[in-house]
């Protein structure tokens, strides 16, 4: 174990604490064995293992904050006390000769100290962190890293910038969705003094509406926030681990490039999963990828898979003019939630003239040319469904395939998911990972959110612990479907003493003067405290709905909170209010306003 002592010169403590601070940073960190950290002094001392941990990892924590600066190395003997400034810049021939060996974490013994710490710049191979990845994840933590002064190199391939969500997930669809409600709307009215139209759909144009708005979303997002992130390096290609410091990456053009980091984040993401199905090999199918590039609308389009992009997916193409086969192997649709919330969502979509098949297998699929068939086996036997095209929804899986984690000894799920902890640590020591290809939830909001605190806890030891307690989300179908917190069957698992009570739109005035009455408000609370554990809404926007009851669980209300909160009359948020009031009185007996 080789014992090494680095004295930094440090700038910016102002105190006592700030230096009680900085060494607060390394207690628990592994490979520091002993620090001593003085304001008068303005600089601070660290014994550490060698093996674990280097200086380079010690100067990163330490301006990690942002309010210090590792401003030089204090070099021993007889000119001990005088620091070696670091310079603002290195020439680009000057990094090259300061960058790291492969495989290692030191410099070359060539290099004079302040070289060492001067060598993470942007252009160079060597980094504070190595981002493997480019969507919202990856961002979230490259942005964060950057205010924080951390030379930072982000590596994508596969989609452009921004990942799935801004390319071809929730951006894309929610357009499709709007655009899908509009024409809807147009051909629909519930009011009989309000006769619709005969609306006309250009379909391709609505296509290439959509392809101009994600380019545009990605530009100002993601491209034109570069310009302004002075320590983020981006390059193109995909990347490889060759050992726990270092990635080959080998870009568009073949051309392969080793980069060294002090820490990496995993933030590849997921893609479509594609199941094993017979004769699947044999015939053209989309995914939820490909499907929203192409410009002709299906005449009929059957969707394997009933979760929330196939039902999103399935009412917007519905709604344009398909007609829609929705085939689960589950007995209900979004089976991760409770039968009431999906039955609730599957009555309005088949009243809509959808196709909803649940308990059917599918055995196989053939074409025969301009038509899919498509064979299931359910509790009445086996049938046929024949379509034009065939949509593959059936879930995603984590891009992990290629990055060679196992030989740095990075755990995968069985699924092959990349293992985490609550401080979304890997089993390899230096390397993070954030986003879908964790089996955290997969929801955008959260992979941003875990991107930031996985750079905090990497450089600033913070140790924050993921929090999903008060997770909201939403499905965006029509009605709605949304919730937070716990539904029945959590709380059942968690042995807390429940109380449920579900509240028809049909009681909240605001629906009935729209004449839409589809779905319910279910509210669940602490049957002992009145402290709100959770809530499922299935509703027209019922996703505007769920963020003021995420800072209710957030905040520990209880239902009488709530029942004592004053809505305005005739908003969707009254229901809340009703809702929390059926828990003690009949709401369907109140007056208008009641409390």
């Amino acid at each position: 174990m080789p014992i090494k002592t680095i004295e930094f010169a440090i700038g910016g403590m102002t105190c006592t604490g700030c230096a009680t601070g900085i060494a607060k940073q390394f207690v628990g960190k592994p490979g520091v064995i002993a620090t001593d950290v003085s304001h008068p002094a303005g600089k601070g001392t660290f014994t550490y293992d060698g093996d674990v941990t280097s200086k380079e990892e010690i100067a990163a924590t330490i301006t990690a904050s942002g309010h210090y600066q590792v401003t030089g190395e204090i070099a021993p003997g007889p000119a001990e006390g005088t620091a070696t400034p670091i310079p603002e810049a290195l020439t680009p021939a000057t990094q090259a000769s300061t960058a790291p060996r492969a495989g290692t974490t030191d410099r070359p013994a060539s290099a004079t100290p302040s070289a060492e710490l001067a060598g993470h710049g942007p252009q160079g191979t060597f980094f504070d962190l190595v981002i493997v990845g480019g969507g919202s994840a990856a961002f979230a933590a490259a942005l964060h890293a950057n205010e924080q002064g951390l030379s930072t190199l982000v590596v994508n391939g596969g989609l452009p910038l921004g990942g799935t969500c801004v390319n071809v997930g929730c951006v894309p669809s929610k357009y499709l969705i709007r655009a899908a409600e509009s024409f809807r709307h147009a051909g629909h009215s519930s009011f009989a003094g309000v006769q619709p139209g005969q609306p006309a759909l250009d379909f391709a144009q609505v296509i290439r509406e959509k392809r101009d708005l994600v380019n545009q979303l990605r530009g100002k997002k993601y491209e034109a926030l570069l310009a302004d992130l002075d320590h983020v390096r981006v390059v193109a290609g995909w990347a490889e681990f060759v050992d726990t410091r270092t990635i080959r990456v080998q870009g568009p053009d073949g051309k392969q490039t080793e980069y060294t980091g002090l820490k990496f984040i995993v933030a590849t993401g997921a893609a479509p999963l594609i199941p094993a199905i017979a004769g699947l090999d044999q015939v053209p199918y989309f995914t939820s990828e490909s499907l929203f590039e192409h410009e002709e609308l299906p005449e009929s389009l059957t969707i394997i898979g009933a979760g929330y992009i196939a039902l999103e997916i399935a009412q917007a193409y519905q709604r344009f003019g398909s007609r829609v086969t929705v085939v689960q192997r589950s007995t209900h649709v979004l089976s991760n939630q409770t039968a009431d919330v999906a039955e609730e969502l599957t009555r309005h979509l088949r009243a809509e003239g959808m196709t909803i098949l649940t308990g059917a297998a599918v055995e196989h699929v053939a074409t025969d040319g301009p038509r899919v068939t498509v064979r299931v086996r359910g509790s009445g036997g086996t049938q046929e469904i024949v379509s034009t095209h065939l949509l593959l929804a059936a879930g995603t899986r984590p891009n992990t395939g290629t990055l060679g984690l196992e030989k740095v000894g990075v755990t995968l799920t069985p699924s092959g998911h990349v293992q985490v902890n609550a401080q979304l640590e890997t089993s390899a020591a230096n390397i993070y990972a954030v986003g879908d290809v964790t089996p955290n939830p997969a929801y955008v909001y959260a992979a941003a959110y875990e991107g930031k605190l996985a750079v905090q806890n990497a450089f600033a030891g913070a140790g924050r612990a993921t929090d999903f307690t008060a997770l909201p989300w939403v499905v965006f179908t029509d009605p709605q479907v949304a919730g937070v917190g716990l539904d029945e069957r959590g709380a059942e698992a968690a042995g807390l003493p429940v109380e449920v009570r579900v509240l028809p739109l049909s009681e909240v005035p605001r629906n009935v003067a729209a004449k839409d009455t589809r779905g319910f408000i279910k509210l669940l609370r602490h049957a002992d405290t009145d402290v709100l554990l959770g809530a499922r809404i299935v509703a027209p926007e019922g996703g505007e709905l769920v963020s003021p009851l995420t800072l209710a669980l957030k905040g520990g209300l209880t239902v009488a909170d709530l029942a004592n909160t004053f809505y305005p009359y005739l908003t969707q948020s009254e229901g809340i209010k009703l809702a929390a009031l059926s828990f003690n009185q009949d709401v369907a007996k109140l007056s208008c306003c009641a409390s």
